[in-house]
């Protein structure tokens, strides 16, 4: 358990410190009509955005281990925390925080102590054959929904992307934690739930950077974090064996909620770009008060 912890924190620490690099990076890019492939092309130019999926290659690795034994609510949880990592970073580089945010902090990190204290180490139920296809298949519906509402363009678009990106993160967390490890490990070659992962997670960014250049980075966050953290959260705790220790299901559900509002909180609070100017030189990192 102290492994899937440890790799759960460093997931948070990097999704945190990268999604600032990406939603900046996103937001100077040329923007194109509908939802463009092309735009991962042209951000694949960006030194900051490239930064950003490097953090995010080895946070997403780490919550792969993490989902390997601990409960989705507690990691995907872990995931949203990312959003406190921002605030902490901007605390560092000199942006002041206002005081509701450093309550959000505050009750985002007492929310993550009640879910460790509440979680049980244990691995995930498998899912059948043909619902690990389901998940695969899923792709195109996400993909075919987000070039519809992609098409229709402007700033009203950026809420709705948001949420098919939450669900294809979604998608991502369920099959990993379901995923079966084969032996010899080639075998996992021939799984559809190890490419509903690839699959998801590359849909995911796509929509992800797509939304966030029709719309508040912030915003596109919050409701991005929201739907990847409440959806697996509800499925692994219904189908995969997720479960708080035994007698802690009230904990665990005091913890959920304060982590899920700490973290809403802070993603709705725009101070994302005072670090992400200072990062990149762009400012003095300055925030309102």
């Amino acid at each position: 358990m102290v492994l899937g912890l440890a790799c759960a924190l460093f997931a948070a620490l990097a999704y945190g410190s990268g999604s600032v690099l990406q939603g900046i990076a996103a937001q100077r890019a040329e923007s194109g009509s509908g939802l463009d492939p092309r735009l991962m092309v042209r951000l694949a130019r960006s030194v900051p955005y490239l930064s950003g999926i490097t953090l995010d290659a080895a946070a997403f690795v780490a919550s792969l281990v993490a989902l390997r034994t601990l409960p989705l609510f507690l990691v995907q949880s872990a995931v949203a925390s990312s959003v406190g990592v921002t605030a902490i970073i901007a605390a560092v580089i000199g942006v002041r925080l206002r005081g509701r945010e450093v309550v959000s902090l505050v009750v985002l990190g007492a929310g993550l102590l009640l879910l460790a204290m509440s979680a049980q180490p244990e691995q995930g139920t498998p899912l059948p054959l043909a619902s690990r296809w389901a998940m695969l298949a899923s792709v195109v519906l996400l993909a075919v929904a987000g070039a519809i509402v992609a098409r229709r363009g402007g700033r009203s678009t950026s809420p709705a992307l948001a949420v098919l990106a939450g669900l294809a993160f979604t998608v991502v967390a369920v099959a990993a934690r379901s995923l079966s490890v084969p032996s010899p490990l080639w075998h996992a070659l021939a799984d559809p739930g190890l490419w509903a992962i690839v699959a998801h997670g590359a849909l995911g960014m796509l929509l992800f950077a797509t939304a966030v250049q029709r719309g508040p980075l912030t915003a596109v966050v919050a409701v991005t974090f929201a739907v990847e953290t409440v959806v697996p959260a509800s499925i692994g705790l219904a189908f995969l064996g997720d479960a708080p220790r035994p007698g802690y299901a009230p904990i665990a559900a005091v913890g959920f909620v304060f982590t899920i509002a700490g973290a809403l909180a802070l993603a709705t609070h725009d101070m994302t770009h005072d670090v992400a100017r200072t990062i990149l030189g762009d400012g003095d990192g300055s925030a309102a008060a």
